[in-house]
């Protein structure tokens, strides 16, 4: 369904439904469990997760079930890897740096952001700087040698968030990620597609955060592209 009117026009409505899908939405906890520690055996490999609830783990009940665990349980066969995970609930680019405060050096770094700028009405120009900046930031404080942004997710499929707001925040998700795309092509970062399928069975009870399902296909895919680029 179309919905007539400039986006001006419409913003009172996005509010409106903003405002009640908060109310009504389930507040689900960060996943229990180890943000860091030591697990495998064979070469060393030093893994960064930093992101947003869904790299927390928002949505399952124990890290060994979210980003975190799942890719580790790919990449202890192969390499012994000394991990941490840095994530909020709520984080934006703009906060990742903060979250990275005593963080040690990395062979790789995973990013989970951008969900909450499109939320929070980020303009992309803005999100673009501030993401090439934490890029810029993993290389030359942390020693980065891969980094590896997840996409910003396409809300407008998220059965969480009504009509017409789902489609708006749908075309901005769009913009933001083909910022992050552009910055990680400037930057030698790698942009990483966000495809997999968003039906109710692949996604946490509230409708909006990753579910097992989810968790363990990216995961997967993530510790995929660490092991062949740095083989």
């Amino acid at each position: 369904m179309r919905f007539p009117g400039s986006p001006l026009l419409r913003a009172p409505v996005y509010l409106a439904q903003a405002a009640l899908t908060i109310a009504r939405t389930e507040r689900l906890g960060e996943a229990a469990g180890p943000r860091a520690g030591c697990v495998g055996a064979g070469p060393e490999l030093r893994l960064l997760i930093v992101g947003d609830s869904s790299a927390a783990g928002v949505g399952v009940a124990e890290q060994s079930q979210a980003l975190a665990g799942r890719m580790l349980a790919h990449l202890a066969p192969h390499a012994c890897v000394t991990w941490e995970l840095r994530a909020r609930s709520g984080a934006t680019v703009r906060a990742a740096p903060g979250l990275l405060a005593g963080a040690g050096a990395c062979d790789v770094a995973v990013l989970a952001l951008g969900v909450n700028d499109v939320l929070r009405e980020t303009r992309p120009a803005r999100f673009a700087h501030r993401y090439g900046a934490l890029i810029g930031m993993l290389r030359t404080v942390h020693d980065a040698r891969l980094i590896l942004a997840s996409a910003v997710p396409p809300l407008g499929q998220f059965p969480a968030f009504p009509a017409p707001w789902r489609d708006h925040l749908g075309r901005r998700a769009a913009r933001l990620d083909a910022e992050l795309h552009a910055v990680c092509l400037a930057t030698g970062a790698v942009h990483v597609p966000f495809d997999i399928p968003l039906s109710p069975q692949m996604l946490a009870r509230d409708g909006f955060h990753p579910g097992a399902p989810i968790y363990a296909e990216w995961g997967a895919r993530m510790a995929g592209l660490a092991l062949r680029a740095l083989s």
